[in-house]
């Protein structure tokens, strides 16, 4: 996939320096200080989960697979950087720091969670192992390709959840933020569940089905609104569903139907209506008896207008007669969260050939202290249901009866008896900067979510107060956590004490 860019000029640019400064300085500083050959570990995870609900989608590593095998500086970076400069008005970056970076080529391993995979807080989902100044200047764009998916493929979830069986159409580009938001937003929300999108550049980029008709303005320009029906269905008599609120609504519905009659009287199926404005409930309703009492039964009721997962529950709730849900904003923005706090994190480093030295970022809050070691998560099940998952260390294997630990509430344990089935969720993606992995088709993608999701308790799918999925650190990494954060006070607290020690 290419990844898509806001404007044609930017098509052709490097993104090599889709970045915060900071990840050039610190890199910048490691050169200087002759700690380039150093191997790093870090981890991309999150802290929260999105929405207050039980589970998240992953999605964004099509675009990092992109991004990594085209990783390089070109000419056009390297003549920006060297203008800019310090406070002191002297250049930030050295001739020779240049000669390094346009040379330098992508060597790192990184291992991921497949797309549509089901993941929770603190779950890593990549790991990138390597040289430290490579996995440095990975942070910024790796967050940036991994967060916004992620967040909206969770949102169109739980939005195809409220919706049960019924279709969820995307109806975003207008609201979305820019134009890579939109296709990303699109294509994200077909992972999730959405079946189509109105955005017809993500349909010709990603595959996936488009769909629409008209708008209100179809039915002002003309003087009748039964006019404005009737000469749509003689232009496009294979794509006839009618937006009937422009007016009065019910009337609306009555006009339709007399266009629907003439559809059938020539052969062409009347698709059904489209409510995009007042009690949703009520009128679908209302709309549901008029098409049935006309013989179109089969005719599909639309709806649109802010809808979000709650608002389709309560509809559902209230006996609406709608069956197809197109959902816009509150979708593509994740309008009640519009950022997922994801974080990348140094868990480990050593000079090459040598011992780990583990690693992590402490906090006076528990929620915010990273965990060390070379992350993997392991996934139990039992028949077709998922029970717990495992971070743990890959040097220190998992045994038998395996006891996790929850680290914010280290009261909270639980064994993992023998004989259950387990699996891994990081699948390596490239060895050694060389791609090993086969990007599966978006269709897959989504038929993969689907059954992820299936593989849950059905509580951890509910919008409120959803059950807590089981995840903890196994028993070892997390004693071995304790210990790091141990060592690392006493050695600052000795510190500030007897500075001149």
């Amino acid at each position: 996939m290419q990844t898509p860019f806001t404007t044609k000029s930017a098509s052709t640019q490097s993104l090599a320096l889709l970045n915060d400064l900071y990840q050039l300085t610190m890199s910048y500083g490691y050169w200087k200080a002759g700690l380039g050959n150093k191997e790093a570990v870090f981890h991309l995870f999150f802290r929260r989960r999105p929405f207050n609900g039980g589970f998240t989608v992953a999605a964004g590593l099509e675009a990092v697979v992109d991004y990594l095998e085209n990783f390089s500086f070109d000419e056009s970076d390297l003549s920006y950087l060297a203008t800019l400069k310090g406070a002191d008005n002297i250049p930030l970056f050295t001739p020779d720091f240049f000669d390094y970076l346009a040379k330098l080529k992508f060597t790192c391993h990184v291992d991921a969670v497949p797309e549509g995979t089901v993941v929770f807080p603190y779950e890593p989902l990549l790991r990138v192992q390597g040289p430290l100044i490579q996995c440095q200047l990975l942070e910024s764009p790796l967050l940036n390709l991994i967060n916004f998916p992620t967040l909206i493929a969770t949102k169109a979830a739980r939005i195809c959840i409220a919706a049960k069986d019924d279709s969820v159409m995307e109806f975003g580009l207008r609201r979305a933020q820019g134009i890579g938001g939109a296709l990303t937003a699109s294509r994200s929300a077909y992972i999730g569940g959405c079946d189509s999108t109105s955005n017809v550049l993500a349909g010709k980029i990603f595959g996936i089905p488009v769909k629409g008709t008209h708008s209100h303005s179809w039915v002002m320009a003309f003087d009748d609104e039964y006019e404005s029906f009737l000469t749509y269905a003689k232009t496009m008599p294979g794509n006839c569903v009618f937006l009937v609120d422009t007016y009065d609504t019910i009337e609306g519905v009555k006009k339709a139907i007399e266009v629907g009659k003439w559809l059938k009287e020539h052969g062409k199926k009347f698709l059904g209506i489209r409510l995009d404005s007042g009690d949703l409930a009520y009128l679908s309703i209302k709309s549901r008896e008029l098409l049935d009492q006309a013989g179109f039964s089969d005719a599909k009721i639309f709806a649109s207008n802010e809808l979000d997962e709650t608002i389709i529950s309560e509809l559902k709730q209230q006996g609406a007669k709608i069956t197809v849900w197109g959902v816009g904003t509150h979708l593509v923005t994740a309008k009640d969260q519009p950022a997922l706090d994801g974080v990348y994190k140094l868990s480990a480093i050593r000079d090459p050939g040598t011992p780990w030295k583990y690693k992590l970022k402490l906090s006076e809050q528990m929620v915010k202290v990273s965990n060390p070691g070379i992350l993997q998560v392991r996934r139990f099940y039992s028949e077709k249901e998922n029970i717990a998952d495992v971070i743990y260390d890959i040097n220190t294997p998992i045994k038998d009866e395996c006891q996790l630990v929850n680290p914010l509430d280290p009261t909270h344990k639980k064994t993992l008896k023998k004989g259950l089935e387990s699996y891994d969720l990081l699948e390596p993606i490239f060895k050694e900067g060389k791609r090993v992995y086969t990007l599966p088709a978006l269709k897959e993608i989504r038929e993969k979510t689907q059954k992820e999701l299936a593989g849950f308790h059905v509580g951890i799918k509910r919008f409120l107060n959803p059950h807590q999925y089981v995840v903890g650190m196994e028993k070892s990494l997390y004693d071995l956590k304790i210990d790091l954060i141990r060592n690392i006070r006493e050695q600052t607290s000795h510190a500030y004490i007897n500075p001149q020690e």
